[in-house]
């Protein structure tokens, strides 16, 4: 009987003596960057370098495209914020001229000045109120300051009631009131006011110098990202041996449409915002700035009035009030001409005016031309023809540089909020088109 032998058992290997040297471990284990630089070896790995760096390059430009149209919309909504606000408080310091006008040319009256240059004067200084109110709510930089005119309205108006209560009796102090008035007006008010114009303007001036800055974004992104391409199916097409990869090239299309589209919208926003500057909103300033010199000027003329004799300093201030509002005039254009022709008229009654007082010493006549009862020589309907129109034109050209703005921003494309998409998008077909060539190294 033939007996089989069993397996010889297993043997469990022996551990190695102290000290003996363990097997190397796999080197890309041990080596991460090792590993790092092998996925960047050869023809794949330098293609995926490319992917990376398009890929990258894509997404950067989706974001300065984004950036660019958010940056210039967003400085034409404020130059359009300031603007009305900066015609806002020049509508505020016309309106102060303007009841300080009527005060004043009323004041010479004697008794009860008339019912409609006193309404004038009350809705003058409920407007500029009111206009303060609406002002501080639309900008809180200037709320501070509005609040600090407000204040001095409040003692303006209480020295020209003072000064109207004893007018109507005859007292001669009610002239002193008036004077005094004035000066807060002139010290304390306008002041204020001056600064606060001046802060706006240099707010309206620093978004339109930024509206133009969004271009700089969507071109220079597109630029570089459009070189990265252009290099990566440069070398494509040498490596590969194929003149295009499809996805790749599209890639750089939607990049280089944008770009031009972007740019193009943009440096057209730009030109039309400047346009605007050069054109409405430098009318818009000039007209301001001459009414309310022509309120000025009315106010001195009456002031000079009053002072019966000892006005030389409102009649220098008349003059140079006067001369501004040639200047401003100037400056307004082909609509200027007939607002010239209108302020001439008044000039010409003022002339008279101070004919009359001054050389002729009729002073009942000179204060009969300054209030409307010669109607030969009218001063107040001559400046009211003026005012009237210059009120007109001022409404037509302040309308006229927000309704431009808002069309520049209107305008724009939605590239502020399709730039990443765009960006990622562009990415993807990146991907795409060279993992069709990776493939082939599989």
């Amino acid at each position: 009987m033939t007996q089989t032998q069993s397996a010889p058992p297993a043997t469990v290997p022996a551990a190695p003596p102290p000290g003996a040297s363990q097997p190397a471990p796999n080197a890309r284990t041990a080596n991460p960057r090792g590993a790092v630089a092998q996925w960047f070896e050869g023809t794949p790995g330098r293609m995926r370098a490319f992917l990376i760096l398009a890929a990258a390059m894509s997404v950067v430009f989706g974001l300065a495209a984004a950036q660019g149209f958010s940056q210039s919309e967003g400085a034409l909504d404020r130059a359009q914020a300031n603007t009305a606000q900066l015609v806002r408080i020049q509508a505020i310091h016309t309106n102060l001229v303007s009841a300080n006008a009527d005060a004043t040319n009323a004041f010479l009256v004697g008794g009860l000045e008339p019912p409609d240059q006193r309404a004038h004067f009350v809705n003058s200084l409920a407007a500029a109120a009111g206009l303060i109110a609406e002002a501080a709510t639309a900008q809180p930089a200037d709320r501070d300051v509005l609040g600090a005119l407000n204040k001095t309205l409040i003692t303006y108006g209480g020295l020209i009631e003072q000064a109207r209560a004893n007018n109507r009796q005859g007292l001669p102090i009610g002239s002193q009131y008036l004077k005094d008035a004035n000066s807060v007006l002139q010290d304390d008010s306008l002041p204020l006011v001056k600064a606060l114009v001046e802060a706006n303007e240099k707010r309206v001036d620093t978004e339109f110098d930024g509206i133009g800055k969004g271009t700089i974004w969507v071109l220079a992104g597109g630029l570089l990202s459009l070189v990265i391409f252009a290099i990566t199916l440069r070398w494509l097409a040498r490596r590969t041996h194929r003149y295009l990869n499809v996805p790749i090239a599209a890639g750089a299309a939607i990049v280089l449409l944008t770009t031009v589209i972007g740019g193009v919208a943009l440096a057209g926003a730009s030109s039309s915002a400047k346009d605007t500057r050069s054109a409405e909103y430098d009318r818009t300033l000039a007209l301001s700035r001459a009414r309310i010199a022509a309120y000025d000027a009315r106010s001195n003329e009456s002031l000079t009035l009053i002072a019966r004799g000892s006005g030389d300093a409102f009649d220098k201030a008349y003059t140079a009030a006067a001369a501004q509002v040639d200047e401003q005039l100037g400056k307004v254009g082909g609509s200027g001409g007939n607002l010239q022709r209108l302020w001439t008229a008044y000039k010409n009654v003022h002339t008279k005016v101070r004919t009359a007082d001054g050389t002729e010493g009729n002073w009942d006549g000179a204060v009969a031309m300054a209030v409307g009862k010669n109607t030969a020589d009218n001063s107040v309907a001559t400046f009211s023809a003026f005012d009237a129109s210059s009120n007109q034109q001022l409404t037509r050209t302040s309308t006229a540089v927000q309704s431009e703005l808002k069309d520049a921003r209107d305008g724009l494309p939605p590239i502020g909020w399709l730039g990443i998409p765009i960006g990622i998008l562009a990415a993807l077909l990146v991907a795409w088109g060279m993992s069709q060539r990776l493939e082939e190294y599989r």
